[in-house]
């Protein structure tokens, strides 16, 4: 017999599973389905149920290619417009006070991802921090990041950052919720990988968020993702000519289009951009003046964003996956030419000349990972220092069976000890050739300078705030250790370097 966790929320009670260390609620609706009239709409209020709703299974995936929501080696979570959901994750033994919570925010490049993997249940770090643990589902590609306001009416409208606003909503239900099961409402701190780490630079520069979290971890962030209005609509009639629509039927097609149509028009719209424009990435979220009154990396550094402590940080191979894996990144000479046509002219041999090696493919791969991620997350550091406590970091660690494919410690895997899943069968594979005792180190580096940070707004004492003037930064190793102003000649280079725009 299943031991059962029920649980009153503002909505109605919510029947979980209660296991022998953690209790788990799953897809619990966070907004109402957006289908119909509210397709491409601002997240709207759940309808309350009576009874008891069960929460023990995942619902769907937010809209993607079916790929996207893979959770396992041959398993894939079903996709659906319906799938506003969150998970929560906490202690099984009865909180002596309330816990601090930690919602995590999945990446995916905005395109896909399920807070269904295995992984992001977060059921290892409640244990061990004695927190509550909350995962979401959010709207992903053509039906979160696709501006298609201007094909609205004043009677059926569309509206910006939909993704955006599906996030704020999850943290409003956070704030009203979480302490039924257990969690602090005054003492939430958001963390996000890839897309989910710029989500949590996007929500710290998002007016309607603010209050809603107190401490924010990103992870990998592209944190210069963000396109103008005029680009937003640019892209938009692109997808909906791919769609085959004019602008006056766009809305028309737009709100009676089956789902799956409409993202294949915006995935292969969103393809063609990439291959022509390197460096350009324009499904994502846009300065509407409104929701988000300003590109949040520009709001950071003006310090109109939310001061809260943050950690921020980025892996240093994270070019290798996508050069092995997707053409997306400007991972080679003439792509990463591209890239830098916006920057001044000595800005190409200026990068080449602090990458050893360049153009040969390793220095060029190096160079498109730092472009996209290490490159903007300096400037959240430097900007945010001047406002906040800050406290940066580098993930150096790779086990040998990484190495040996040439990945090294590559995008998104970090993952693997922030979230403790080194005895996985996946983290076992994974250190089968080497590596274990090093990953149980970085594992615990990892979760003892977070969890600190979700309880008090700052990790162990053995790491030193970021400031312009020392950036210390943990290198998170095995061993670790604090470097000041790591690879200051590739820093330097790419001091006052542009991301192109979407043309």
């Amino acid at each position: 017999m299943v031991a059962i966790a029920d649980v009153a929320t503002a909505d109605g009670v919510v029947r979980g599973r209660r296991g022998r260390r953690v209790c788990q609620w799953r897809s619990i609706p966070y907004a109402a389905a957006p289908l119909g009239d509210l397709r491409f709409r601002a997240p709207q209020p759940v309808q309350p149920w009576v009874g008891v709703r069960p929460a023990m299974e995942f619902g769907p995936a937010a809209m993607q290619h079916r790929s996207g929501a893979r959770i396992g080696p041959r398993a894939y979570q079903p996709t659906s417009e319906d799938a506003l959901t969150l998970n929560v994750t906490a202690p099984a033994t009865p909180a002596a006070r309330p816990r601090p919570v930690l919602v995590f925010i999945h990446g995916g490049g905005y395109l896909i991802g399920t807070s269904a993997l295995t992984l992001y249940s977060g059921a290892r770090l409640a244990v061990r921090g004695d927190v509550v643990v909350v995962s979401l589902n959010y709207r992903l590609g053509a039906f979160g990041y696709v501006d298609f306001s201007e094909f609205g009416t004043p009677q059926q409208p569309f509206e910006t950052n939909l993704g955006l606003r599906d996030q704020v909503a999850a943290l409003q239900w956070v704030h009203t919720n979480i302490a039924a099961f257990g969690g602090a409402p005054g003492n939430v701190t958001i963390f996000g990988e890839s897309a989910g780490a710029h989500a949590v630079l996007g929500l710290m520069a998002t007016p309607a968020a603010k209050g809603l979290f107190h401490q924010a971890i990103s992870q990998s962030a592209p944190a210069d993702w963000t396109v103008t209005g005029a680009e937003a609509r640019a892209f938009a009639r692109r997808c909906v000519a791919t769609l085959g629509a004019t602008p006056d039927t766009a809305g028309t097609a737009l709100r009676t289009a089956a789902a799956n149509d409409i993202r294949r028009a915006v995935d292969r719209t969103l393809t063609q951009v990439l291959r022509e424009q390197p460096g350009v990435f324009p499904a994502c979220p846009v300065v509407d003046g409104d929701f988000l009154p300003r590109a949040p990396i520009d709001a950071i550094v003006d310090g109109v964003a939310q001061r809260v402590p943050l950690i921020i940080g980025t892996n240093r191979d994270e070019g290798t996956l996508f050069a092995k894996y997707a053409d997306e990144l400007p991972t080679t000479p003439g792509r990463l030419r591209a890239a830098l046509a916006r920057s001044d002219a000595a800005a190409e041999s200026r990068i080449a000349a602090a990458y050893p090696g360049y153009p040969q493919p390793k220095a060029a791969i190096r160079a498109g990972g730092d472009f996209t991620f290490w490159r903007p997350s300096l400037t959240v550091m430097e900007g945010h220092s001047r406002h906040a406590p800050t406290y940066a970091y580098r993930y150096d660690f790779a086990p040998r069976a990484l190495r040996l494919a040439g990945l090294g410690a590559t995008h998104a895997s970090e993952l693997i000890p922030v979230f403790g899943a080194g005895d996985s069968p996946f983290g076992r594979a994974l250190t089968a050739a080497g590596g274990r005792r090093g990953l149980r180190a970085v594992t615990e580096q990892f979760q003892d300078n977070w969890l600190a940070f979700a309880r008090t707004g700052a990790p162990l004492p053995t790491w030193p705030g970021y400031t312009e003037a020392r950036r210390a930064t943990l290198i998170i190793d095995y061993p670790a250790r604090i470097e000041h102003d790591p690879d200051q000649a590739k820093h330097l280079a790419w001091q006052g370097v542009r991301v192109p725009t979407l043309t």
